[in-house]
């Protein structure tokens, strides 16, 4: 019996990671260059992937984001002309300590915010952020044939999986450790 992980795990082949090599090396841009104008190791991006892969084992993954819960507008009460501007700001200070205390929970997260919150961490940078991105959007180009195919829309299609998810950011890692610049 095949799982969905095997399924997602087959996805991105040998051949696929080769396919997108020649994408990168055809880009425009170079690939391993950040915003910043540095350039990243294929080690430094693949540990911002595993990290973010990582982070989603963790605390799940969601297709969309939503807010839910936490959404701060729907807790913001009605203006009453009665209120003070003190009374009115202590209320939404205490809405927001409250989200905030709240979100030390564990919430689930979109591929695009895995990856942001890596970018922010000890495990990646803005610059290996961006480039990971770049890296699974080459692998979803190489994939679908399509070249104007994106990592996050296609992490945002109806039907795929967590394990899909996982299977994009491992075949990501191992794309930037196989392509990727080496430490001098």
């Amino acid at each position: 019996m095949t799982t969905t992980q095997d399924t997602s795990q087959s996805m991105f082949t040998d051949g696929t990671l080769r396919t997108a090599a020649g994408l990168a090396t055809d880009a425009y841009r170079p690939l391993w260059t950040g915003p910043s104008g540095e350039e990243s190791t294929g080690e430094a991006v693949a540990r911002h992937l595993d990290a973010a892969r990582a982070l989603l084992d963790r605390d799940g993954w969601e297709r969309l984001y939503t807010a839910g819960a936490n959404d701060l507008v729907s807790r913001i009460p009605a203006t009453d002309e009665s209120m003070t501007v003190d009374e009115m700001l202590r209320i939404l200070l205490d809405i927001v300590r409250d989200d905030i205390a709240s979100s030390t929970v564990t919430q689930q997260r979109t591929l695009f915010t895995a990856l942001q919150h890596i970018g922010s961490g000890d495990d990646g940078d803005s610059d290996t952020c961006y480039i990971a991105g770049e890296v699974l959007t080459l692998i979803v180009q190489a994939l679908t044939g399509s070249p104007t195919a994106r990592a996050t829309p296609w992490s945002e299609r109806l039907g795929r999986t967590h394990a899909d998810i996982t299977a994009l950011l491992n075949a990501g890692a191992r794309f930037a450790r196989t392509y990727g610049p080496r430490a001098s």
